[in-house]
Parts: structure tokens; sequence; C-alpha cells
């Protein structure tokens, strides 16, 4: 359904997988990658916000690497620049806004495990996201602080209930700073299930119910916001 696409990130350029509705046009979701890289899941997902009318976009964090070792996988997470993965998202969003296909300028963002954390941060450095998505999305780098006073986005968050990583209690904690913030937030822990749940790539984690529900549940929360 996808295609490859290149275009602009800060004066260079980036790379990423946009799928169009069938329809041909709809409002513009950004799909960040999990600690992985840019792989078949995280298109296929985007491929799946196209089939339910969405102009999905996931850029391409690594420039092209990937890899399935958790070690490697980690260590190119905590290498990675960001101030090249904070252009490349909001490259991104420039692009799905300035694209044909896309209905408005009100987008959405939504990321896995890393990409959680990022879509966190892409909320505060771009105000065309009204709509953000962490799926068991944590912050593993000092360095980045989001300032979420700064952001004009909605909050969906879905956590496992079995997380060493994005924890209960730092999400809930999150929760709580953003609703401080007057910011419109509603995060859900999902009973018996482990870290990256939705990836249907990995049987050992993967829970079909849970996937499900926070499928629709963020179907429902981005036709509501974009």
């Amino acid at each position: 359904m996808g295609q490859m696409v290149e275009f602009a990130s800060n004066g260079s350029k980036a790379s990423g997988y946009l799928a169009v509705p069938p329809s041909g046009s709809g409002p513009g979701v950004v799909v960040i990658q999990e600690w992985w890289g840019l792989v078949p899941h995280i298109k296929d997902v985007a491929d799946r916000f196209a089939a339910a009318g969405f102009v999905a976009l996931a850029p391409d964090l690594y420039d092209g690497q990937e890899t399935t070792e958790p070690d490697e996988a980690g260590k190119i997470m905590m290498n990675m620049e960001l101030e090249r993965a904070a252009t490349h998202m909001m490259g991104a969003v420039d692009f799905l806004v300035g694209h044909d296909s896309t209905t408005s300028d009100r987008i959405g963002a939504v990321g896995f495990c890393m990409g959680g954390g990022l879509v966190l941060w892409l909320s505060t450095l771009k105000p065309e996201v009204v709509a953000c998505v962490p799926f068991y999305g944590a912050i593993p780098w000092d360095s980045m602080q989001p300032e979420y006073a700064a952001s004009s986005a909605a909050y969906l968050g879905h956590y496992a209930e079995n997380d060493g990583w994005a924890t209960q209690e730092g999400a809930r904690n999150l929760e709580q700073h953003l609703m401080g913030l007057g910011k419109d937030a509603n995060f859900y822990f999902y009973e018996g299930t482990d870290h990256a749940f939705f990836n249907d790539d990995r049987p050992e984690v993967y829970d079909e119910a849970a996937s499900q529900v926070a499928w629709q549940r963020t179907i429902d929360f981005f036709r509501d916001r974009l």
C-alpha cells in the first residue's frame, strides 16, 4: 500500500514510509519507530492507519539502519543524534502538512517504545501536532527534557502492566504532570501485558486482545482530534 519517500530535514534529506488511504486523502499521522529501526512491523502499522483513513508517514530515524538484536538496538538508540532525530520528525510533520493528500494541518503522532518517548518530545516541538499517542513510551536520554507547557496536543497513552522500561509509575507521573499543566491526558494500563504488547511480530510479548482495544482507542482519538 505504501512507498518510500524523501522529504526535507533542516537543510538535508530524510526518508520515510508513506501510506495513503484508498480514498486518496485524509488527516495526517506521523508514526515513530521502535528502537529496532524502520522495520516491516512499523510499515505495516502505517498501512493500517491508511486503511483506517489516515495519511501515515513513518520517518526513518536511523537513516537505513535496522536490527533484530536487543543489545545492538539499545546501542543505536542511545547513540542516536537527538537533534537529527528531531529534525527528521519535524520534517515529517511539515511534509504531511504540505502534502496534497492531507486534509488539514492538524497532525497526529504515534510512537512505540523509543518512538513513544520521541512523540512526547515531538508534541512540544511542533504546534501542528494536536494529538499524541505514546505506546509504552519513556524517555531514556537524560538530555531530553520536553517542555510540555509548549505543547498544543492532547495525549492518549497506552502502557503495559508489566514493563520495567516504561513503568506504570513513570507513566502515571507523566499523566499527572500533563493534567497539572491543563493538558487533556488519558493514559490506559493494560492488565497482564508486557512491554511491546502491540508488536505482532514478537509473539513472546504480543497480546491480541489488548492490541485491538488500544488500536480502536487510538483510531477513535485521532478521528476525534484530527
